[in-house]
């Protein structure tokens, strides 16, 4: 048995392990190039206006974000990236067996939910790894999608042109590879810290000015004389004082964590123009995402010729794939776990 255990400096090899295998799974859908002309093809025949007029996808994800994120934190990751593995599923059965508008409306509102859930994949590895690997496996988790959604790309245009394989079998293979994402989601080992909620309070305190350490010491005070008076009215009657309720004050105190190190991360400059470029350039590529498909049907239309969707989706995510850098020194960031 003790060739199965890892040493502790490589015990952050098996959840990353897990959650590669997760993420290639879960991005390995060949039949997202085609989608479009699935939609509107002979499987579901809906009218091209009617797949522009339903983008519940992009107001989803916005809505769905910071209640996803907030729970994140709180069910420590592992929870939100199960759910992620069962909407990937409820998405692709809808695609397959559901008919009409309505569904379809459906099937954009629980892929927003999928969307949205994807924070719990890339928000998991900092809470499994030491500071020192955040760089490296950040690379390892980003890199490993990219790669799988270049091989589902290559995977569909090849079975599409060579084997003439339908549309709908294409979401049967997608309905396959998700299915196996979930199954690994399972084995995921549950975090024991979170950022907020579950943080470990040892942390260096940060040095302080002068006055900060004139407002400390009033307030110690205080608090001493604020003690003493408690200890005095417990003598007198200790069970007639309840006691204050916990999670409240867990949960503001997160709260005021989250102000404070918003308040620290966006002093920096640097900081605030990467992330508005990020939420820009996020909010343009899923807008383009929506609707390329659709020009491309409209430019040369599947039923008169032949179509290259996978060929190009894959030879954009090679263009535009690089091994992200979390922890850049340039923006002066330090994550915190």
């Amino acid at each position: 048995m003790t060739c199965c255990q890892t040493s502790p400096s490589h015990s952050w090899l098996y959840p990353i392990v897990i959650l590669c295998l997760f993420g290639f799974f879960s991005m390995m859908k060949p039949s997202e190039p085609f989608i479009i002309v699935y939609l509107t093809g002979l499987d579901k025949n809906l009218k091209t206006q009617k797949t522009t007029n339903f983008p519940l996808w992009t107001y989803s994800y916005l809505v769905l974000l910071l209640p996803v994120f907030v729970l994140t934190d709180y069910v420590r990751y592992k929870p939100v990236i199960v759910l992620q593995g069962i909407s990937f599923i409820v998405t692709w059965l809808l695609l397959l067996f559901g008919q009409g508008v309505k569904i379809m409306q459906l099937v954009e509102f629980v892929y927003g939910l999928v969307s949205a859930t994807e924070v719990a994949y890339y928000a998991y590895i900092y809470s499994v790894v030491s500071p020192e690997h955040y760089q490296k496996v950040s690379g390892y988790c980003r890199s490993v999608t990219l790669m799988a959604y270049t091989a589902a790309s290559v995977l569909a245009q090849l079975l599409v042109s060579l084997a003439n394989v339908s549309y709908f079998h294409l979401n049967v293979t997608t309905l396959a590879s998700v299915s196996v994402a979930f199954f690994f989601s399972l084995f995921l080992p549950m975090p024991k810290k979170s950022m907020f909620f579950h943080a470990k309070p040892s942390k260096p305190a940060p040095q302080k000015t002068p006055g900060q350490t004139a407002v400390l010491e009033e307030a110690h005070r205080g608090d001493e004389a604020a003690h003493q008076e408690a200890g005095t009215l417990s003598r007198h009657g200790e069970e007639s004082q309840p006691s204050s309720p916990k999670p409240r004050h867990e949960a503001l105190r997160s709260c005021v964590q989250w102000f404070q190190d918003l308040r620290e991360c966006y002093s920096s400059k640097h900081l605030f123009c990467w992330s508005l470029w990020w939420a820009l350039s996020t909010a343009g590529f899923n807008q383009v995402l929506n609707y390329v498909q659709i020009l491309w049907d409209d430019k040369a239309p599947s039923q008169d010729s032949s179509i290259y969707n996978g060929a190009v989706e894959a030879l954009e995510t090679l263009g535009s794939c690089r091994i992200p850098q979390f922890a850049d020194r340039r923006f002066g960031v330090e994550n915190r776990v």
